[in-house]
C-alpha cells in the first residue's frame, strides 16, 4: 500500500477515534450531543445507550485500520482496507438516509473512500 494511501487510512482512523469519544465517553456534554442533532438532555437520556454502542463500532473500526496499518504486510493491510470498506458504506448509509447529513457522511466517508481508490491504483 502506497505511503499516500497509508495517510488516509490514517485520517479515517483518527477521525473514528474522535467519534468514539464523542459518542461513548463524551456524549453526555450538551455541546457533544447537539453535534448529532439531539435537541436536549431529556432526548440525549433516551438516545445515549444507542450512542454508547454505535461509539464502540467506530473505535473497532479504527483499531481495524490503525492496527492493520501497524500490523503491516498483506493481511495487515487487508485488514486496514477493510475497514476503510465499512467506514466508507456507513457513510454513504448516512448520507443515504438523511441528506441533512452530508457534511458529517463526508468527513466519516471521503478519507477511507481516497485510501481505498489510492490502494488501488497506487
Amino acid at each position: 500500500m502506497s505511503v499516500l494511501a497509508q495517510v488516509f487510512v490514517v485520517l479515517a482512523g483518527v477521525f473514528h477515534l474522535a467519534v468514539f469519544a464523542m459518542e461513548s465517553l463524551l456524549f453526555r456534554r450538551p455541546s457533544t450531543y447537539r453535534r448529532f442533532r439531539v435537541k436536549d438532555d431529556a432526548q440525549a437520556t433516551v438516545v445515549r445507550p444507542w450512542a454508547f454502542n454505535q461509539g464502540f463500532y467506530n473505535l473497532f473500526l479504527a483499531l481495524g485500520a490503525l492496527g492493520g496499518l501497524i500490523a503491516g504486510g498483506d493481511e495487515g493491510h487487508a485488514i486496514a482496507l477493510f475497514s476503510c470498506g465499512c467506514m466508507a458504506a456507513a457513510g454513504i448509509v448516512l448520507i443515504a438516509s438523511d441528506r441533512r447529513m452530508a457534511q458529517a457522511a463526508a468527513s466519516q466517508a471521503v478519507p477511507p473512500i481516497l485510501a481505498l481508490m489510492l490502494a488501488a491504483v497506487l
